[in-house]
């Protein structure tokens, strides 16, 4: 046989499958048993917007506590290394709840308090409900076991749904860096502030900047990188499959001094490591700090991406809605973000129709390829915000880049396979070809540092959606 002709024949086999395949993928979206089965075989890329603390579920955090033998608080559910020394009486150790057959029952409870398990919608407010649970499992994940069991949990998770890279916001960077003695440069930053005076900030910053720098800010970069490196390697958490890599976080709930501390610490540590792909900052977009700072937040950002132009950056930013926040606070918060700060990537970004020309901050984001990092349940469960209410649309029809991602699959029970369950169910105008588009964003869009890597990656999930699309084809062929 001819090449041209064996060329042709692969041809038409393919399109052939393509064609089966979008055939079935449109009578099947409206059986949720079906649809599920589809999307838990389909390969799904990465996972960019992953929190790893709460991507973890509760019970390997509960096993942890237990296996320990830590005390509990019976009423508050609190759970502590050592006996507080007021109302002993409230506590108890794990092993003395399995003596008198209680084990069971307080880490079902423990299982309501650090997830979103039976919660109900009524009895306490959902985004309380969600935030809280970090500060109560906390003392779960503090060692570098925990750390280990953790990693190899969201690996083992995301091979086993077809997942092949994680870019996980893995843990922050402690420093010994010596506080400011004294408040003049955090009370000028504050009125610079105030005034929006961007000059008066950038000096301020620099003058920071140099502080942190000569105190051996890299010194604690380059031990955080030493720490994820050798647990990376360690755990064989590369392999044929499967990618990993890690963006630093810092909390924006801080006071301005400590939150830039932490940016300066983590741009280095973005900077030195092939591993350590990108910053990012967390924690409620509508607390009482993060609305206060948000905008020197943006300054900060600014400024280190001049400092280190090479480290990539995603942003929690527009994940507010109506009712959350004043409305005047929903006109601005991506819109700095993108032209401000220079952020790369989006986390959330439900706000959009309320942003400030929101048509043409759309288009600057579609022309400037700044993805969207869409999380469907977490803005269902948090937010309240799900089906037409969501922006998605507003994304798809500017042609912003669009990549599915999870946030907390742990803290809110679910998975990635859900999230595309979501996607299919709800917007029926979202076609297989949109999605496979979406899997491909993910790595397109990922912060990998190395080109051959994400050329691998691409390729393996073409072999991964050929393999697919055939089976699919062979077992519903009309």
């Amino acid at each position: 046989m001819s090449k041209p002709l064996l060329y042709l024949l692969v041809f038409f086999s393919f399109s052939l499958q393509g064609q089966t395949i979008d055939r079935y993928f449109e009578r099947i979206r409206n059986n949720d048993a079906e649809l599920v089965a589809f999307i838990s075989q389909m390969p799904k890329g990465g996972d960019l917007h992953n929190h790893y603390s709460g991507s973890v579920y509760a019970e390997t955090y509960i096993s942890y506590v237990v296996k320990q033998d830590y005390f509990i608080n019976k009423n508050t559910l609190e759970v502590a290394k050592a006996l507080p020394k007021n109302g002993a009486d409230d506590w108890a150790r794990f092993s003395e709840l399995a003596k008198s057959k209680l084990l069971g029952a307080y880490k079902q409870k423990l299982m309501q308090k650090w997830s979103v398990k039976d919660y109900n919608g009524v009895s306490y407010p959902s985004d309380k409900q969600f935030f809280e649970t970090f500060a109560a499992f906390g003392i779960a994940n503090e060692s570098q076991e925990r750390l280990d069991v953790g990693i190899l949990e969201l690996k083992n998770r995301a091979k086993a749904e077809h997942v092949a890279y994680i870019e996980t916001m893995f843990t922050g960077i402690g420093s010994k860096i010596p506080d400011l003695h004294d408040n003049t440069v955090l009370d000028q930053l504050e009125k610079a502030q105030d005034i929006r005076d961007e000059h008066t900030t950038t000096v301020l910053l620099d003058e920071l900047y140099k502080y942190f720098t000569e105190n051996k800010a890299s010194v604690y970069a380059s031990a955080h990188n030493e720490m994820i490196e050798k647990m990376h390697t360690r755990l064989h958490i590369d392999d044929e499959s499967f990618t990993m890599r890690y963006m630093n976080y810092v909390s924006r709930g801080g006071d301005p001094v400590s939150v830039f501390k932490n940016l300066v610490l983590s741009f280095i540590s973005a900077q030195e490591s092939p591993l350590v792909v990108g910053v990012n900052i967390v924690a409620p977009e509508d607390g009482e700090v993060s609305m206060s700072d948000y905008w020197l937040h943006m300054q900060m950002f600014r400024y280190l991406h001049s400092k280190y132009p090479k480290v990539k950056y995603s942003m929690h930013a527009g994940e507010l809605t109506l009712g959350l926040v004043k409305p005047e606070e929903l006109t601005w918060h991506i819109n700095e973000a993108v032209r401000v700060a220079g952020a790369q990537r989006i986390g959330h970004g439900v706000d959009m129709a309320y942003e400030r020309n929101p048509y043409e901050l759309l288009q600057y984001m579609a022309d400037n390829k700044i993805a969207i990092e869409i999380n469907l349940y977490s803005n269902e469960f948090i937010l309240k915000v799900k089906g037409d209410d969501h922006p998605f649309k507003l994304y798809k029809d500017f042609q912003v880049p669009i990549v599915i991602s999870s946030d907390d699959a742990g803290i809110l029970r679910s998975n990635m396979i859900h999230q595309f369950e979501l996607l299919a169910k709800r917007y029926k105008y979202v076609s297989y070809q949109d999605i496979k588009r979406y899997v491909y964003n993910s790595i397109d869009y990922s912060f990998i540092k190395e080109d051959s890597l994400k050329k691998k990656l691409k390729a393996q999930m073409d072999a991964d959606f050929r393999k697919f699309e055939k089976e699919v084809a062979t077992a519903y062929a009309e």
